[in-house]
């Protein structure tokens, strides 16, 4: 039976239209996700949308819709950019669905039934855009938002249901202590100890005066906190669809999660909430918990008030989803903070992807035609030195591309399968095939270009989570017909039989030479987000 890999990316609130930094997260989710298919694992990809709340209602008012039906448009624009960007998901998780309500009603019984639950007032700072009362040792000057930091937040004093978060102190400090590796990276474990360790608050989990989400079981005056429905998502989407929505079955084969992918803006909830009600309720705590930073635009924080946010649907139109997913996963290193501009963008994937990879490919492919009839050369792979150049690299590269996808260090991945491919050019132009070929040196000739081609195979391989589409067509110029586009991978294509050297079969039949990346030039700048 195939191991099993289950991840998730945040469920996205519904306020607006995705943005760029959900596609980023997104975008490494999905690659996770192919990695592991390709690993022959069995996947679990969830993403979705969070659609209760008080933002949410207030925002549908605003429109002159219901609640729900500007949910149903929002998160159909989710879909539309997730199927833009090639994302692979295998559940959308919606918390308007009536099978998560059923989910988020036995979770709410077990916490209660703990003693976990209890009715209080509430006082302090809410932030409607973060869904949060925030502390006072959290606020910037003004009672501003650390986060929205345009937005007041407002004063509320109410009579609310508070989970026992002081309760779980302790046993969170234990369990990272027993687990360091739960948050990654380390310096975002080191923050949430930090902020465990000042002492933790209860936190409410109902509101009042609030129509737009689920009613508490014991008390339907009272409405859900957004996120203690929220996180459930997770859970609910797990089933099957033929299940009956029971925690029992939703839990039964792919809990505890894997992993999760979350932007650094809800580290807490996902870090010390998340954990703390699931030990109320009794069950594993995810195996990891992976936390990205943000993204800038020509090195300034994106915000509407600047007019310098990004719009990801007209990236994706005007560059394509493959050169959208390459620069993100390469230029930024996942968990750090990361920048965009559209000059060193086009520079990039024409330098990367277009000249060092395209070119490679095209240039060795026209010399294969001429010199070997258009066929993979025939060459006993086997007497290829173990130390020439070509071959050292592309096995260091097969035994550590593993190591980086699992540590979620895509741009590790991209600088070996890039430094293969500016090897690959080097070699050829040291070796000169052409006049190897004018001197009678066909043998010679034969080796060198089944080494630049097996090359450029296994790094199409390599690279195939993060630019699917290129690296199927750098495969289907090299003879093969396959599809890295789907949630199903080809058994052709598991990493046993293709992340190694020497996969080419000689005399295999190769394409016409044709570009496979075309350059690209900024005709105008990428519009900002409508949202």
């Amino acid at each position: 039976m195939s191991p099993r890999f289950s991840l998730t990316t945040p469920l996205y609130y519904v306020n607006a239209l995705p943005h760029i930094g959900s596609a980023y997260t997104t975008i490494a989710a999905d690659v996770v996700a192919r990695f592991y298919r390709l690993q022959g694992y069995h996947v679990r990809f969830i993403t979705g949308t969070d659609e209760h709340g008080q933002k949410i209602e207030r925002t549908a008012q605003q429109r002159g819709l219901t609640p729900q039906d500007h949910c149903d448009e929002i998160a159909a624009g989710f879909e539309a950019l997730w199927q833009q960007l090639h994302i692979t998901y295998d559940r959308f998780s919606r918390t308007t669905s009536p099978r998560h309500h059923a989910i988020v009603r036995e979770f709410f019984q077990r916490v209660w039934d703990n003693g976990d639950i209890y009715l209080g007032q509430q006082q302090g700072w809410y932030c409607v855009e973060c869904e949060e009362f925030k502390e006072e040792r959290e606020l910037l000057e003004g009672q501003r938002c650390p986060i929205h930091v345009n937005r007041p937040v407002e004063w509320r004093d109410e009579r609310n249901y508070f989970f026992r978060l002081s309760t779980y102190q302790d046993a969170l400090l234990a369990y990272y202590a027993t687990h360091p590796d739960f948050v990654q990276p380390r310096s975002r474990r080191n923050e949430v100890l930090s902020f465990i360790e000042q002492g933790l608050q209860d936190f409410s989990i109902s509101r009042v005066n609030l129509d737009w989400g689920f009613p508490v079981p014991t008390d339907p005056e009272h409405t859900l906190y957004v996120w203690f429905d929220a996180l459930l998502g997770y859970v609910t989407a797990l089933l099957e669809p033929e299940q009956e929505p029971t925690l029992a079955n939703a839990l039964s084969t792919w809990w505890p999660i894997n992993l999760h992918i979350i932007g650094k803006d809800i580290l807490r909830f996902h870090t010390i909430s998340w954990p703390a009600m699931l030990m109320s309720a009794g069950l594993p705590l995810p195996e990891q918990i992976f936390v990205h930073g943000f993204l800038t635009k020509n090195g300034q924080k994106m915000g509407k008030s600047l007019g310098n946010t990004l719009d990801p649907v007209a990236l994706v139109q005007q560059y394509s989803a493959d050169a959208v997913r390459y620069y993100f996963m390469k230029e930024v290193e996942f968990g750090r903070d990361g920048d965009f501009s559209e000059t060193r963008f086009v520079n990039i994937l024409n330098a990367d992807l277009a000249n060092d990879i395209g070119n490679l490919l095209n240039r060795t492919l026209k010399m294969a035609w001429k010199y070997t009839g258009g066929e993979v050369p025939a060459i006993d792979i086997h007497a290829i030195a173990p130390e020439h150049p070509l071959r050292q690299l592309a096995e260091h590269l097969s035994q550590s591309y593993g190591t980086a996808y699992r540590r979620l260090a895509f741009h590790e991945v991209c600088q070996l399968a890039l430094g293969l491919a500016r090897s690959g050019n080097k070699f050829l132009d040291e070796e000169a095939p052409w006049k190897r070929a004018k001197a009678g040196e066909m043998n010679a000739v034969a080796e060198i270009l089944y080494c630049v081609l097996e090359a450029v195979r296994l790094l199409a391989y390599v690279l195939a989570p993060i630019i699917p589409h290129l690296s199927e067509a750098i495969y289907q110029q090299l003879g093969y017909s396959v599809n890295f586009n789907g949630s199903v991978i080809d058994s052709a294509l598991l990493a046993d039989s293709q992340a190694h050297w020497g996969v080419l079969p000689a005399g295999q039949p190769l394409s016409q030479p044709a570009p496979v990346f075309q350059k690209l030039s900024v005709l105008a700048p990428v519009p900002s987000d409508p949202n």
